[in-house]
C-alpha cells in the first residue's frame, strides 16, 4: 500500500507534526510507502484565481471550473497542482492532518482542495460519490482541537465534532474514497487550561499511540456510510423509504 499524508499546521514541532510522524513512520513500519505533503513547509500557495492558468478558456470572465477542465484536457495544470495530483494517483490512502480553525480546517487545506481537485479530470458531474474518481481508495481525518472531549460531544458548548467534521468528510466521499472514521485527539492545540498540565504529557503521547492503533488496524476499520447514486431520485433528493445516513441529508424534516 501506499499513503500520502497531507499536513496543514504551520509549525513543525507542533503536536500535528508530531502525529504526522507517527503515521509515517508506523506506516513504513508496517512495510507501506509514504509520501508527505507538508503544505505549509511547502509554501503551496491555496489561492485559486485566474492568474493560476496560462493558456486560458476564456480570457475574458474566470470561472474555475472551466478552466480547470480546460487545463486538465491540454495538458496545461499548474506544476504544483500537478505535482499534487500525481501523489494522489498513488496513494491507496490519504490521510489528513490538521488542527480545527474556527470550527474548520485551515485556510491553507481548504484552498488545497479548491486548487488540486480539479474539475473535468478528477470529479465530474458523473464521476462522483459512488462513482468517484478515487473509488476503492481510503482516505481518513487526523484532527486536533482545542476542546476538551465533553465540550464537543453531542451535547457540548463546541457543538458535535461529527457533525463538524461531516462536510470534509463527504467532500472526500464526493471525490470516490471510502472514508474512514476520523481520529480526534482533544484539547490539544490551545487546551493546557483544560486539564492539570502534569497530565498533559501523558495525554498527548496517549493519543499518538492511539493513532498508531488506529493505523496498525485500518483493514479492520469499516468506512463510514453515505448515500449514493441509487438513493437518489432524478431531482437529487433521496427516494421514499430510502435512509439518509447523515443528519445533513435526512429521510424526514
Amino acid at each position: 500500500m501506499r499513503a500520502l499524508i497531507v499536513l496543514a499546521h504551520p509549525e513543525p514541532t507542533s503536536f500535528n507534526g508530531a502525529m504526522k510522524d507517527v503515521a509515517a513512520v508506523t506506516l513504513t513500519g508496517l512495510g507501506h510507502g509514504v509520501e508527505v505533503s507538508d503544505l505549509y513547509a511547502m509554501g503551496f500557495d491555496p489561492v485559486e484565481g485566474p492568474d493560476r492558468y496560462a493558456a486560458r478558456c476564456d480570457p475574458d470572465s474566470f470561472t474555475a471550473q472551466t478552466e480547470q477542465r480546460h487545463a486538465w484536457a491540454t495538458g496545461t495544470l499548474s506544476p504544483d497542482v500537478a505535482a499534487e495530483i500525481d501523489k494522489l494517483e498513488r496513494a491507496d490512502l490519504v490521510i489528513f492532518q490538521y488542527p480545527m480553525w474556527w470550527y474548520a480546517m485551515p485556510a491553507m487545506l481548504k484552498g488545497w482542495l479548491d486548487r488540486v481537485l480539479v474539475y473535468g479530470g478528477l470529479y465530474t458531474s458523473a464521476m462522483r460519490y459512488d462513482a468517484g474518481h478515487f473509488a476503492g481508495r481510503r482516505a481518513m481525518l487526523s484532527v486536533t482541537t482545542g476542546g476538551t472531549e465533553a465540550s464537543f460531544a453531542h451535547n457540548g458548548r463546541n457543538a458535535d465534532i461529527e457533525l463538524l467534521l461531516w462536510p470534509i468528510n463527504f467532500t472526500l466521499y464526493y471525490m470516490g474514497y471510502d472514508v474512514l472514521p476520523p481520529f480526534v485527539a482533544f484539547g490539544v492545540e490551545s487546551g493546557i487550561q483544560y486539564s492539570d498540565p502534569a497530565e498533559i504529557p501523558r495525554r498527548l503521547e496517549g493519543y499518538k499511540n492511539a493513532l498508531e492503533q488506529r493505523l496498525r488496524t485500518l483493514d479492520a476499520t469499516e468506512p463510514m456510510r453515505f448515500n449514493g447514486w441509487d438513493d437518489w431520485d432524478e431531482t437529487g433528493r433521496l427516494k421514499p423509504g430510502r435512509a439518509g445516513y447523515s443528519p445533513f441529508m435526512r429521510a424526514d424534516p
